[in-house]
């Protein structure tokens, strides 16, 4: 398995945008990073800079793509590499009532030969790994049966990565956000299909709050993923280098992330971007840090007025003192 999957950094929509995912690496240099879920239809008809453009920086990065028909994921996933994702990963956990009336997303589990039919089709189209992000069951169909039908038959269309959200999913009464905190926790199930598809690379998804947690996941599985636990406490993945990749370059301090981010955004405001489309991502930078109240109340304040530029975020920098090595 490649080492850059051994710990990811989940696919979230609304969050993992250009600007999080540019800020992100300037704090962990080997995480494997994701897009937000984009739509085949987005993709092959929409604004492709802005829903595909990223910085060259956020290698390895990988595009997710949410739809159901083979043909249009097959292009969806040719564009993506022609724009030079290092990966494209099919969406087949996503419970949101919009993303099921389209027909993919977690009720496509119900489809295991249609999903294998679009992995199929996407390997026929990049060279680039397609992979797939499944939950471990919907509904009532949530059997370790009908769980290993699933990932057998998509596996057998050449899928070699599972990325497993190790909660089933309710497609009919949940939230997407209760979705995400009501099915229990199963990581045993993911465990499982790993000893059982030892042949296949298993990253686990779901409920992982830090790095003591994710290493010891790894004992059982190829790769880890985070999601929420690191966009609200972006700094746990100063260390993921050293931990999970035995890369000892030296660790930056939030203060020098900060400073590594200022030309960023000079350069996303010179484009006629606005300073709040960076800002809303840092906001957890120095939590459990003093002065990270006042850091998040000053950029939540200011950087929305008009012509807010780069002195907010130096101003709110200011707030936190002393300056912390990390």
């Amino acid at each position: 398995m490649p080492s850059t999957h051994r710990f990811c950094l989940a696919p979230m929509m609304d969050w993992t945008d250009r600007h999080d995912r540019y800020f992100l690496r300037l704090i962990t240099r080997r995480a494997r990073l994701y897009t937000e879920m984009v739509t085949t239809g987005a993709v092959i008809h929409g604004d492709r800079d802005h829903l595909l453009g990223f910085d060259v920086s956020e290698h390895p990065v990988a595009l997710q793509l949410g739809g159901s028909d083979p043909w249009d994921l097959a292009r969806a996933a040719a564009i993506g590499a022609d724009w030079g994702y290092d990966e494209v990963n099919l969406n087949v956990g996503c419970p949101s009532d919009r993303v099921r009336s389209g027909r993919f997303g977690a009720c496509l589990m119900a489809e295991p030969a249609l999903v294998a039919d679009c992995v199929a089709a996407m390997r026929a189209a990049v060279s680039v790994p397609v992979t797939v992000k499944h939950r471990i069951g919907i509904d009532r169909r949530d059997s370790y049966a009908e769980l290993v039908e699933f990932v057998g038959t998509v596996a057998m269309a050449g899928c070699q990565v599972f990325i497993v959200h190790a909660r089933k999913a309710w497609l009919q009464g949940l939230s997407p956000k209760q979705n995400r905190e009501v099915p229990p926790l199963d990581y045993a199930v993911v465990h499982r299909l790993k000893a059982d598809f030892p042949e296949r690379m298993f990253v686990i998804n779901g409920g992982i709050q830090n790095l003591d947690a994710a290493g010891d996941q790894l004992r059982w599985v190829d790769g880890v993923m985070l999601g929420r636990a690191a966009y609200q406490n972006p700094y746990v993945l100063a260390q993921v280098d050293r931990r999970f990749f035995a890369d000892s370059h030296p660790v930056p301090s939030r203060h020098q992330v900060v400073a590594a981010l200022l030309p960023y955004i000079e350069r996303h405001l010179q484009s006629g971007g606005k300073l709040k489309h960076v800002t809303r991502h840092i906001l957890g930078l120095f939590q459990g840090c003093p002065g990270a109240r006042a850091w998040r109340r000053h950029l939540s304040e200011q950087a929305y007025r008009d012509g807010a530029g780069p002195e907010v975020v130096r101003d709110a920098l200011d707030r936190v003192q002393p300056p912390l090595a990390a």
